[in-house]
C-alpha cells in the first residue's frame, strides 16, 4: 500500500523455516480479523439506518468514513513504518484499530451517529496500518518465488473472516433487539437498538489488543525497510502515471471496489423486500455469507483457471457475468433475483487481484509507484456506495443496482482492451 521497496536483511534470511512459519501463522489472524470486521458494515448498515431513521445515502456514510481511511491514512502509514518497522507498525495497528472498536461504547451511549461514524474512521485507520505492514511482510517470510501463494493463502483467511461475520452480526447485533421489546418505549427502544452493539465491538476491542500484546512480545524475522522516494529512485525512472494501461487500472480498481461494497452493503436491505424474499434483517443477514463465501470459494477456483486461460479473457468474462447476474436482480423478483444478487460474490473474486497484476505489468522501476496508486483507487468503495445510496432514496433499492452494472462495464473494457500494455515510445 505504501510507496517502500523490501528486502531482507541477514537476521531474516538466517532465519529457520519453523521461526517463518509460527511469523506467518500469526499473520493469518491478522487477515482474518480484518476482513471479518470489514464484513461487519454490512450488518451495521441496515442496523444503524433504523436506529438514526437514516435514509440509504445518510446509511452509506457507514462505508464512506471507513474506506476514505484507506485513501487518507495510507501514505502517511507507509512513512511511519519506514521509521518504526514492521512489527511495531502492526502493534500500533492493532491499538488504533481497538480505540476505533472501544469507541463504538460511548457512541452507542450518547446515541450519536457522528460519533458512530469518528468510531469507524479510526478503527478503519488502524487496519489500513495493518495492511500497510502485513501486506508486504507476508511477501518476504519466504522466497520471492512462493511470495504469491503466501499472499493467496492468507487472503483467502481475509475471506474466511467476511464469510463468518456476518452470522456473528446477525446474532449479536440484529438478533439482540428482537426479544423483550413489547414493554419498551420508543425512546427505551431506540436506546436499546444502539446499546447492542457496545459488547460485540467490546469483544472485538479486546481481541485487537490481545493480539497486540502476542505481537509485541513475539520475536518476529526482521526486515530492513528502504525508502523507495523520488530522492532514491534513478531520475530517469518513468513516472507510473504515465502508463495508459496503470491509470486505466487505477480506475478498474476504483469502480470494482466500489461496485463490491455497494452491493454488500445493500443486500440485507434488498433481501428484506417484500417482492424479492421478505425477510427480517436478522434472517436475511445470514445470506451475505453466500455473497462473501463465494469470493473465497472463487479465489481458489480462478488461481486454477488463471493457469490455463489469460488474466484478462477471465477478467472480461468474470464481469460479464456479474452484469448478467445483476441485471436479473433488477428485472426479476422472489428466489431468482435473490440468488442471482448473492452469486455476483463468486465472480467478484478474482477481479481486484487480476486488475491489480494486470495493471503493474511492464512498468519496472515505476512499480512501487503505481502499487501506491492502485491502492488509493480503493477509496471507490467510500465515494460509489454514497452514489448508489442517493439511487435507492430516488427510485428505489431493486432499481439502483444499475449503478453497479456501469462499474463492471467498465472492467469489461479493461479485461479486452484497457490491460493491455502500450509500447514505450520514448
Amino acid at each position: 500500500m505504501s510507496s517502500i521497496s523490501l528486502s531482507s536483511n541477514e537476521a531474516q534470511t538466517s532465519a529457520n523455516d519453523s521461526d517463518n512459519i509460527f511469523s506467518l501463522v500469526s499473520l493469518t489472524f491478522l487477515f482474518f480479523i480484518w476482513g471479518f470486521i470489514t464484513a461487519l458494515n454490512d450488518i451495521l448498515i441496515p442496523h444503524l439506518k433504523g436506529v438514526f431513521s437514516l435514509n440509504y445515502t445518510q446509511a452509506m456514510l457507514i462505508q464512506f468514513c471507513f474506506f476514505s481511511a484507506y485513501f487518507i491514512v495510507s501514505l502517511p502509514a507507509g512513512k511511519l513504518i519506514k521509521k518504526i518497522g514492521y512489527k511495531n507498525g502492526i502493534v500500533i495497528g492493532l491499538i488504533i484499530a481497538s480505540i476505533g472498536c472501544l469507541m463504538f461504547y460511548p457512541a452507542a451511549e450518547v446515541q450519536s451517529y457522528p460519533v458512530f461514524l469518528t468510531a469507524l474512521f479510526i478503527l478503519a485507520a488502524g487496519i489500513t496500518v495493518l495492511q500497510v505492514s502485513a501486506n508486504p511482510y507476508v511477501s518476504a517470510l519466504g522466497p520471492v518465488k512462493t511470495a504469491s501463494s503466501r499472499l493467496t493463502m492468507t487472503q483467502a483467511f481475509n475471506s474466511l473472516g467476511t464469510t463468518i461475520a456476518p452470522f456473528f452480526g446477525a446474532m449479536l447485533i440484529l438478533g439482540a433487539t428482537t426479544a423483550g421489546l413489547d414493554a419498551m418505549s420508543a425512546e427505551q427502544l431506540k436506546a436499546h437498538e444502539a446499546q447492542s452493539v457496545q459488547f460485540p465491538y467490546l469483544l472485538l476491542a479486546g481481541s485487537l489488543l490481545f493480539l497486540a500484546a502476542i505481537f509485541a512480545k513475539l520475536k518476529l524475522p526482521v526486515l530492513d525497510v528502504k525508502p523507495c522516494s523520488d530522492n532514491n529512485e534513478p531520475r530517469d525512472v518513468k513516472s507510473a502515471w504515465s502508463y495508459k494501461h496503470l491509470v486505466l487500472g487505477a480506475v478498474g480498481i476504483f469502480v470494482y471496489v466500489g461496485a463490491e461494497v455497494s452491493i454488500g452493503s445493500l443486500l440485507i436491505n434488498f433481501l428484506a423486500e417484500e417482492n424479492i424474499a421478505g425477510l427480517a434483517e436478522a434472517e436475511a443477514a445470514n445470506y451475505i455469507a453466500y455473497y462473501w463465501g463465494g469470493a473465497m470459494i472463487g479465489r481458489f477456483i480462478g488461481a486454477l483457471v488463471m493457469q490455463k486461460i489469460q488474466a484478462g479473457w477471465v477478467l472480461c468474462a468474470s464481469a460479464i457475468a456479474v452484469i448478467v447476474l445483476v441485471s436479473l436482480a433488477i428485472l426479476t423478483s422472489g428466489q431468482l433475483a435473490m440468488w442471482s444478487i448473492l452469486s455476483v460474490g463468486l465472480f467478484n473474486s478474482i477481479m481486484f487481484p487480476t486488475i491489480f497484476s494486470l495493471a503493474i505489468v511492464g512498468l519496472k522501476e515505476s512499480t512501487s509507484q503505481a502499487s501506491s496508486i492502485l491502492c488509493l483507487a480503493i477509496v471507490g468503495g467510500a465515494i460509489l456506495p454514497l452514489l448508489q445510496g442517493a439511487l435507492a432514496d430516488s427510485i428505489g433499492i431493486q432499481l439502483s443496482f444499475v449503478m453497479p452494472i456501469f462499474c463492471y462495464l467498465f472492467i469489461v473494457f479493461y479485461g479486452l482492451k484497457g490491460s493491455q500494455p502500450q509500447l514505450d515510445t520514448e
